[in-house]
């Protein structure tokens, strides 16, 4: 137990180094940025005087490393700061946005992880027949397209010909789960088309890798099965990189959301970082970055627990 928390530890050490690095490169990129904030603000109209006092107002007139660890010691504390545009909090604007986005992406993790996982075992019994060539070109076909395409091929069958689901996925306090759920399918299915092939091609990848191995032959000189030999032998051995790419997809899922929530109007901290950006709200632009950045990291270090709980080679390297 000690040697799995101390390495958990060192995973959360170099997770929290990371993310100092990320906040800088954050901060700085959005300072490096052509154009005057303020100017942004108050207009073309704006004069010199009314020009420095917002500058004096937003902090701009103090060196950027003193800015930096201002907004950073407020990150700590979830306290972004205020945005440009509507005076709001950050974090009010952006709090409900986010729990939009993990609920879009518990939505499509849902449907996608044991479809994936079903499929890539299927695949991996059926090996160089017609269902696994089909499923190669199928999955190939939609890792190489982009989510925007998807999303507009969706919209143009699901919605516009067929008119099964809405192109809006626009949503309020007021709805039910099941209308949530139906208003929102489309969104999520664009997700699930993307993840759902990567993660189906590494199961099956790491299915047939280990059916190489002595035990697996062994397994089957006993006369065992090929479900059983998969299911039982293979599947537990296999865990490990499932659980790795399970969890990058999933972190995908919340931080690779952008595109998706802009076709689909869906109202997620994809689209806020989007307005943000286009109205040069930079405060805003800075807290959708570090939390993507944070659940990045998060689910990267809960891929690492998995696969050191998984996998004894990996608690005893020795």
């Amino acid at each position: 137990m000690g040697d799995i928390l101390g390495l958990v530890g060192k995973r959360l050490g170099l997770g929290l180094v990371i993310l100092f690095i990320i906040s800088i490169i954050i901060f700085f990129m959005v300072e490096l940025l052509p154009g005057d904030i303020a100017q942004a603000v108050l207009g073309q109209g704006a004069t010199e005087e009314n020009l420095a006092a917002m500058r004096k107002e937003m902090g701009l007139d103090q060196p950027a490393i003193v800015r930096y660890l201002g907004w950073l010691a407020g990150a700590v504390q979830f306290d972004f700061g205020s945005s440009i545009v509507t005076g709001k909090a950050v974090s009010a604007i952006i709090g409900e946005r986010f729990v939009n986005t993990l609920f879009l992406a518990a939505y499509a993790a849902v449907i996608a992880v044991p479809i994936a996982i079903i499929l890539g075992v299927i695949v991996a019994l059926l090996r160089n027949s017609i269902f696994d060539r089909v499923a190669n070109v199928a999955t190939l076909t939609s890792i190489s397209s982009p989510e925007f395409f998807l999303a507009y091929i969706l919209i143009l069958y699901f919605s516009i010909k067929w008119g099964m689901f809405p192109s809006n996925a626009k949503i309020s306090d007021g709805m039910t789960l099941a209308d949530l759920l139906y208003r929102t399918f489309l969104p999520a299915l664009t997700l699930v088309l993307v993840v759902v092939a990567h993660m189906m091609r590494m199961t099956r990848a790491s299915i047939i890798s280990l059916l190489a191995s002595p035990y697996i032959e062994m397994a089957r000189l006993k006369g065992a099965p090929p479900w059983k030999v998969i299911v039982k032998h293979a599947l537990p051995n296999a865990w490990a990189p499932i659980i790795n790419v399970v969890a990058l997809n999933l972190a995908y899922l919340i931080t690779g959301v952008v595109l998706v929530e802009v076709v689909f109007v869906y109202p997620g901290i994809g689209q806020a970082l989007v307005d943000a950006v286009s109205k040069r709200d930079f405060p805003v632009v800075q807290a959708c970055c570090l939390i993507f950045a944070a659940t990045f990291i998060l689910l990267n270090l809960a891929a690492d627990v998995g696969a050191i709980l998984t996998n004894p080679r990996l608690r005893h390297p020795k």
